[in-house]
C-alpha cells in the first residue's frame, strides 16, 4: 500500500500534463521511497522504467535498459550502443507521451563517464523536440547534486523541476501502524527515522515492543544488518565510518571528542566526516544566531535508525546473534524513554512549522541553542529557538519527553535561562511535554500572555 507523498505526487502530474518536454531529477537516502513514488506516479501511464545495477558493466546496463526499451522481453534486442538506445527513446516519444525512468542514475553513470554528456546531448538536439518526461532517480546524494544538478554538470539547466526526497512527516508515518497509540506512534517514528521502508516493516497487530524486539534484535530481522548493508553499499572502506557513527552515538559531538574516540588524526576524520554529512546520516549543527564557522559546532546523528541501532544494537550485536535478543531488549527497554527526547524535540520542531500561520510571527529560523549563559554564570541549554533575522522578538522552546509532568519550576527556569538573549524586546515561551502539566505551570500560564503550554497529546491532531 502507498502511503503519502501526495504534494510530490501532485508536483509529478503537473510537470506530466506540459505539452512539452520535462526533466525531474528525484533523489533522496536509500530506502525512503524514490522507486515506490516513481512507480506510483507512473501507474497505468505510458513509460519505460529502467533501473541500473550497482557495479554493473556498461554492457550489463545496456542489456537492461535495451530490455526495459521492449517492455522487458526475454528475447529483446540489444542496442549496439547508449546512444543508440535514447535514439529508441525518442522514436517512441515522438509517437505518443512518455515517461522516460532511470533507476539509480549514478550506478549508470559510474558504468561510463560518457553517458551524462551523451544524454545532454539528447536532451538538446532530440528529447526536446517531443513532450517526453525524463526522471533520473539516484540514492546518492553528492552525486546527484554535483552531477546531475549541479553548475559544472552537462545537465545543468535543463531540468523543469527536481525532487528530495525526505522522510515522512508525523502525520504520515502514523498512517502505517493506525492501530498504535500516538506514543507508539511517536517511538516507532524515532527508532525509523521515519523512513517509509523502516515503517513499512512495523506490524500494529502486534504491540511496539514485540516489532522492536522483532525488527532489531533477532539476528535474522531485516534492521539488524541495515546499517552495515548501507554502510557496506555508500562506502568502500565501511570500518573508520562505523567507529566515527559509534563514537557520536556514544556521546561525542565536538571534533576533538570524536577524533579521541576514533583514534585518528582529525584530518583524517574531517575526510570521512563529510561524506557522513552528504548522505544525512549525520548532521553537523551550530548554536541558534551562530555563524555557520561557529567554534561551537557539534555533530549529532540526524538519522534515528542509525542512532538506536548504534546505541542499544551496536553493544549487543554477540547477544542477539546468540538468539538472547529478547533478554537485551528487556534491559535497553527503559532506556528508549531518555532516546526519545532528542525525537521530540524534532517532532516539536516540526509542529511548529505546522503552526506557522497561527504564531506571533514569522520565524525564518528555527534551531538549538547552547552555550554559555553569563547572567546564570553555567553553561545552559535550550530545546529550540524560533527567530527571524529583521524581528526583534522570538520564541524560545522546552521539549520534555518525561513520564511526569512538567512543572512550574520548569516553566521559570526556561524563562530564566533566555533573560540573556537581550536583543529580542518580545520573547515567546512555547513548552512541549508528554505528560502533561502541573497545576501550578498551567496557572503560570494563565497569569501570562507570553506563555504557551503543549501536551503531546494535544500535538497533530
Amino acid at each position: 500500500m502507498f502511503i503519502g507523498r501526495q504534494k510530490e505526487l501532485e508536483m509529478l502530474s503537473n510537470q506530466y500534463h506540459k505539452n512539452e518536454f520535462t526533466f525531474i531529477p528525484i533523489y533522496g537516502r536509500r530506502r525512503v521511497g524514490k522507486t515506490q513514488l516513481i512507480e506510483e506516479f507512473i501507474r497505468n501511464k505510458n513509460a519505460v522504467f529502467f533501473t541500473a545495477i550497482n557495479k554493473g558493466t556498461y554492457k550489463n546496463n545496456l542489456e537492461l535498459l535495451s530490455k526495459s526499451i521492449f517492455d522487458g522481453s526475454e528475447n529483446a534486442p540489444v542496442y549496439s550502443s547508449f546512444y543508440d538506445a535514447l535514439d529508441g527513446i525518442c522514436n517512441l516519444a515522438q509517437k505518443e507521451k512518455l515517461v522516460f525512468v532511470i533507476d539509480e542514475f549514478p550506478y549508470l553513470a559510474q558504468s561510463d563517464e560518457s553517458i551524462i554528456s551523451i544524454l545532454q546531448q539528447f536532451i538538446d538536439l532530440k528529447f526536446l523536440k517531443t513532450n517526453m518526461m525524463l526522471i533520473l532517480s539516484g540514492s546518492s546524494l553528492s552525486f546527484m547534486e554535483n552531477q546531475v544538478l549541479g553548475y559544472q554538470s552537462p545537465l545543468y539547466g535543463r531540468r523543469t523541476g527536481q525532487i528530495k526526497l525526505l522522510p515522512v512527516d508525523f502525520r504520515t508515518a502514523r498512517q502505517f501502524a493506525p492501530n498504535f497509540s500516538k506514543l507508539d506512534q511517536a517511538v516507532m517514528y524515532g527508532v525509523t527515522s521515519a523512513i517509509p521502508k523502516y515503517l513499512s516493516l512495523f506490524d500494529d497487530s502486534l504491540s511496539l515492543d514485540e516489532n522492536i524486539q522483532g525488527q532489531y534484535f533477532d539476528r535474522n530481522a531485516y534492521l539488524f544488518e541495515e546499517t552495515d548493508n548501507l554502510l557496506k553499499q555508500e562506502f568502500k572502506e565501511p570500518t573508520l565510518y562505523q567507529s566515527i557513527i559509534t563514537a557520536i552515538a556514544n556521546g561525542a559531538s565536538q571534533m576533538k571528542d570524536i577524533q579521541g574516540k576514533v583514534g585518528e588524526e582529525s584530518s583524517i576524520v574531517a575526510t570521512y566526516m563529510k561524506p557522513l554529512l552528504d548522505t544525512g546520516i549525520v548532521k553537523k549543527e551550530v548554536p541558534a544566531m551562530d555563524n555557520p564557522g561557529s567554534r561551537k559546532t557539534i555533530y549529532r546523528l540526524e538519522d534515528g535508525m542509525f542512532r538506536f541501532w548504534y546505541r542499544f544494537v551496536y553493544p549487543n550485536v554477540s547477544l542477539v546473534a546468540l538468539d538472547k535478543g529478547h533478554i537485551v531488549y528487556e534491559r535497553i527497554k527503559p532506556q528508549i524513554t531518555t532516546f526519545m527526547g532528542e525525537v521530540f524535540e524534532k517532532l516539536c520542531i516540526e509542529y511548529m512549522w505546522s503552526l506557522y500561520d497561527r504564531l506571533p510571527f514569522a520565524f525564518q529560523n528555527i534551531s538549538r541553542w547552547w552555550g554559555n549563559n553569563p547572567d546564570l554564570k553555567s553553561q545552559a541549554e535550550i530545546d529550540f529557538v524560533a527567530y527571524a533575522n529583521d524581528e526583534k522578538q522570538a520564541i524560545f522552546g522546552e521539549c520534555k519527553w518525561r513520564n511526569e509532568a512538567l512543572d512550574k519550576a520548569s516553566v521559570e527556569g526556561l524563562i530564566k535561562r533566555c533573560e540573556m538573549f537581550r536583543q529580542f524586546t518580545q520573547k515567546h515561551y512555547y513548552l512541549f511535554s508528554k505528560s502533561g502539566f502541573t497545576s501550578g505551570a498551567r496557572a503560570l500560564a494563565e497569569e501570562r500572555s507570553d506563555i504557551r503550554l503543549i501536551a503531546f497529546e494535544d500535538m497533530f491532531e
